[in-house]
């Protein structure tokens, strides 16, 4: 599964300064994540840590940078919340067995070689759901930006607490929440490319507060313990696997699209390709190892991987020296996140949760499309107060059907059905052929269709065969054809039938292969007799004269 393959183009000095670089960055994001699960900074950390360096070993990519995500985070703190409550002492190992059961999932995923199908949905119903996330970690955050608990219920549960939390804010959180937000989205531009603006919020904020307040007057993250983390051995119930294993399904397919849509990003940036099905088996590998140890889950990040790519790094050493960099502050420097107010993690987990809102495709979808939009709009409230599989499928369902009634108005426009009497353009008779098909005198149902035939254009078919009687012979011209799938093969079945019992006789000609093979399946060889099968169209046509004992020679 370790292939040295991805380390060949390793670019040491680029290497090492991606990995301290982006451990700079995941630093201030994993504790806010951490806090943000409700697992605690700890999780947080160790997941960077974790699934950073497994990712990294194990993966398909050069230079992916995997850490928890604000999307997986966000999962995470629903499985969390949910298993807590139902179960207060084994609900946090079973939070954690659901991440294991996600790893063994993408694991599934990568082994079956499906990775390029994950990310084939319409863009609409991937940017709905993402800013869908981006609103719930928003709204989750409200509470410790205000100097509360969060409360229970997810985002329903503060939404309703609300006016509870404006009434007895914390004016010392708040301020120290703004002040966070205010240097994340207002520090220069030439400062950032020296130093992330996460860190310098949380960094400049602390000491802001450790100078204002109290130590005591406002929640601290704490100190993180310094060894390694513990085992945490997998925990469920039967009346609850059912639920577990969709939350993994939920986790693992999530995980899955926010990396290879990230790795799609690094491919762009660094004129390679990465291995899609070999990338969701080393993140499967490395969220099981993750779960296993109780840290949280993660996926691509786009951030980390951008700025990765840009200081130099390579190959996956980057990614490996940024866990070790992080593993050695969490051993040696764990005691320095004691003083980290609540407010400032909340306040970077808002600011995360304001990146991930698609902001690009809100500002211009009713240019591009109402439809799309709705979609988008639709997906991304499903997602914020029903469920993300609900808002998925329902996106997807929704823009397939879409799609194929649109492809359906392209492709009838390729069912053609004609006699002497009309002069289609777009069939592609020769002068000789339109001649024989002349001499039929209307008598000959010339059916030709083309492209690819698709179950959505099998009533196009039957109308277009509906005054078969009239005629005497048929021939049925699938030259073009360049796919053909059941429905629209058992539309021709019936076609020929209606035909076959009117007594008009049928001709059919149809070179390829594959288009051939399924009328072979549905028995209609068997049906018309190997002589109503020609080797061309001029063939076809003529046999078809002949059975009108029309003669075929010029005149």
């Amino acid at each position: 599964m370790l292939s040295l393959d991805r380390f060949k183009h390793m670019n040491l000095k680029g290497d090492l300064f991606g990995g301290v670089t982006t451990a700079i960055i995941s630093l201030p994001l994993a504790l806010a994540f951490g806090v943000a699960s409700g697992a605690g900074a700890e999780a947080g950390m160790w997941g960077a840590i974790l699934v950073g360096f497994f990712a990294a070993l194990f993966g398909g990519s050069t230079s992916l940078i995997s850490e928890p995500t604000g999307p997986m985070t966000v999962i995470m703190t629903a499985v969390l919340t949910t298993m807590m409550a139902q179960y207060p002492e084994n609900g946090l190992a079973m939070g954690f067995t659901v991440v294991m059961m996600a790893g063994a999932f993408q694991i599934l995923l990568g082994t079956l070689k499906l990775g390029k199908y994950v990310t084939l949905m319409p863009y609409s119903v991937i940017s709905g759901f993402m800013s869908g996330i981006g609103v719930i970690l928003i709204i989750l955050q409200l509470a410790p930006l205000l100097g509360h608990q969060a409360p229970a219920g997810g985002v329903l549960g503060t939404l309703s607490a609300l006016p509870n939390l404006l009434f007895d804010l914390h004016f010392a959180e708040l301020f120290l929440g703004i002040l966070t937000l205010g240097i994340l989205f207002y520090l220069p531009q030439k400062y950032r490319q020296y130093v992330p603006a996460q860190l310098v919020a949380l960094v400049a904020v602390t000491l802001v507060s450790i100078i204002l307040f109290d130590t005591d007057s406002i929640s601290r993250i704490g100190e993180i313990p310094s060894g390694l983390p513990s085992i945490v051995w997998p925990t469920f119930t039967a009346e609850q696997f059912t639920s577990m294993v969709i939350d993994a399904l939920v986790l693992g397919t999530l995980g899955c699209i926010d990396t290879l849509l990230t790795a799609v990003i690094g491919d762009s940036l660094t004129r390679t390709e990465h291995d899609s099905d070999k990338e969701l088996r080393g993140q499967g590998v490395a969220n099981m190892i993750s779960g296993l140890f109780g840290a949280l889950p993660g996926a691509g990040a786009t951030m980390g991987t951008v700025v990765n790519i840009q200081v130099g790094a390579r190959s996956p050493l980057a990614g490996i020296i940024r866990a070790l960099i992080l593993m050695a502050v969490v051993f040696v420097a764990g005691g320095l996140t004691e003083p980290i107010p609540m407010a400032v993690l909340a306040g970077i987990a808002v600011y995360v949760g304001y990146n991930i809102l698609d902001w690009s495709f809100i500002q211009r979808a009713h240019k591009l499309s109402i439809s799309q939009m709705a979609i988008m709009y639709g997906v991304m409230l499903l997602t914020v107060f029903v469920d993300l599989i609900v808002a998925v499928g329902l996106g997807v369902f929704i823009s397939n059907i879409m799609v194929i009634e649109r492809l359906s108005r392209v492709q009838e426009q390729h069912v053609k059905a004609i006699s002497d009497n009309d002069t289609d353009e777009e069939v592609p008779l020769s002068n000789h052929e339109r001649a024989l098909l002349e001499k039929a005198q209307g008598k000959l149902l010339f059916f030709y269709l083309s492209g690819p035939m698709i179950f959505s254009v099998s009533k196009a078919i039957a109308r277009q065969h509906r005054y078969i009687s009239e005629y005497k012979t048929m021939v049925l011209d699938l030259s073009d054809v360049a796919m053909l799938d059941v429905t629209v093969s058992l539309a021709i079945e019936n076609a020929i039938t209606d035909a076959v019992d009117a007594n008009v006789q049928v001709f059919i000609y149809s070179p390829n292969q594959e288009t051939s093979e399924k009328l072979n399946k549905i028995n209609i060889r068997e049906k018309l007799g190997t002589d109503a099968f020609c080797h061309s169209r001029e063939a076809a046509l003529n046999k078809a004269l002949e059975a009108m004992s029309i003669s075929t020679t010029q005149s």
